[in-house]
């Protein structure tokens, strides 16, 4: 039997107040760091004394401490420093802001009295956009917000709305969602950078179990199909309206929206970004825009939307995005068990996906509009689309050129309404993801697929759209 491997030689580092220790990992490495005294956080998640936390998977991340304290350090990163430079007091004193906002909208929802100071202010919850380039942090200030605002005491339960269709937020890359946050969002890998989603999987997820609401738009890049995601923005939105209906002490804790970097800069038409972020402005009722790292998009805003709230912030240290279809799953390094883990255990980060076959009448197969969409401004003048952005093209597998081997589908849920009378023509791309399947081989001779699930539950007789992903091991 092979012996076990030795231990890691652990470092304690030692920081001042208002400092950050900094790491990346490079990939098939992992880092546990274990607070040995003081009090600390990552991204707005306080860390707990004496339990180590894990990091893996290429995770770029920053222990922060507003008072001081000592980190036991296990693992070694391929880069790790400590920083004097940081931009969490701008941070926490955006959350304060925030806060205030929270208090006022909760208090005039009770009726309760109003200070002579503050009867001029505002009374709506914060309802924040977050803008900013690629790698500028826009996530991670979400992120930070989202969970000082739950660790304020106040069982404030505020919404995350992830427009990048590249990450996915708590759903596979391609889709757009939403979820309430109840607890500090964790920080472990770049895999699931918003936390994780309860699953069907047979594991019990002990960490921050998201239930999120999720669209697919199957498309790594805005740009591809504007219509499509405006209204799926859109979708989502009347969902959130929907729910503030029926919990209005939960619409109290506001909202934070994470957006893609095009919409800040990209290759793509101008008028299509600036109808994308109008999308969400109306959709979800913003009065706050953040501006990260972007001074001339911070311009345009104040040009284009001089009635709202619009603050800049710094670039502030980026998680990376990567998803397998199996989850994620890091080995501690050398000497530290599993079962001494603070955050999340290592049964959380792993799925088990099952195969199965099944006949291609079992399932519809759609793709939202062509294979290749050239942007309206390509077209010959006067001349008109042969598929609409938003029409539903339905998918045979037998046919050459399906496009269908390895590649990801959304299986959607059922339609609201059963009656056939009520049903109408683009009713597929109001129905949110129920789960996600790979094709993973085609028996065109036999009419027969084979396909892999991280759930359990059967997908005949229901409807899948694909996208442009494609699975690979």
């Amino acid at each position: 039997m092979a012996s076990e491997a030795a231990p890691i030689e652990s470092k304690e580092w030692t920081l001042d107040p208002e400092t950050e220790y900094r790491f990346e990992l490079d990939p098939g490495t992992s880092l546990a760091i274990k607070l040995i005294r003081g009090h600390a956080e990552v991204f707005g998640a306080e860390l707990a004394a004496n339990k180590p936390y894990l990091f893996g998977s290429e995770c770029k991340a920053a222990i922060f401490t507003w008072r001081g304290c000592t980190i036991e350090v296990t693992g070694h990163p391929s880069t790790e420093y400590v920083s004097e430079e940081t931009p969490m007091a701008a941070y926490a004193n955006l959350h304060i802001a925030f806060e205030q906002m929270r208090v006022r909208a909760l208090r005039d929802l009770r009726g309760s009295p109003v200070p002579d100071y503050e009867r001029d202010k505002p009374t709506d919850p914060p309802r924040v956009l977050v803008l900013g380039p690629e790698n500028s942090g826009k996530t991670t200030i979400c992120k930070l917000l989202i969970n000082y605002a739950v660790r304020a005491g106040q069982g404030w339960s505020p919404l995350l709305v992830n427009t990048d269709p590249a990450e996915g937020g708590w759903a596979a890359p391609g889709a757009l969602s939403v979820a309430p946050v109840h607890s500090p969002l964790p920080t472990s890998s770049p895999a699931s950078p918003l936390g994780a989603a309860a699953t069907s999987a047979p594991t019990a997820l002990s960490s921050n179990a998201l239930l999120p609401l999720a669209y697919w738009y199957g498309h790594a890049e805005s740009k591809r199909n504007p219509l499509l995601m405006e209204r799926i923005i859109r979708n989502i939105g009347e969902n959130i309206h929907d729910k503030y209906q029926v919990d209005l002490e939960g619409r109290t804790a506001g909202l934070i929206v994470d957006t893609p970097s095009s919409f800040a800069a990209g290759s793509g038409s101008s008028d299509d970004r600036q109808k994308l972020i109008k999308a969400c402005v109306d959709a979800y009722k913003i009065n706050v825009i953040l501006v990260v790292g972007h001074e001339k998009l911070n311009v345009e805003m104040q040009r284009t939307l001089s009635n709202w709230t619009i603050s800049t912030a710094s670039a502030y240290t980026t998680i990376s995005c990567t998803r397998t279809f199996t989850g994620r799953s890091s080995l501690p390094p050398a000497g530290i068990s599993s079962a001494s883990l603070g955050g999340e255990t290592l049964s959380d980060l792993v799925l088990s996906p099952s195969s199965t076959v099944i006949n291609f009448d079992d399932l519809s197969i759609f793709r939202i509009g062509a294979e290749t969409m050239a942007p309206s401004s390509a077209l010959p003048i006067g001349a008109a689309r042969a598929v609409s952005e938003t029409q539903a093209v339905p998918i045979n597998p037998a046919m050459p050129g399906s496009g269908l081997l390895n590649a990801v589908l959304a299986v959607l849920a059922p339609p609201v309404n059963t009656d056939e009378s009520e049903r109408y023509d683009e009713e597929i791309l109001d129905l949110p993801i129920s789960g996600f399947i790979i094709v993973t081989n085609l028996d065109i001779p036999h009419r027969k697929m084979t396909i892999l699930s991280p759930n359990q539950g059967s997908v005949v007789g229901r409807t899948a759209v694909i996208g442009s992903f494609e699975w690979s091991e």
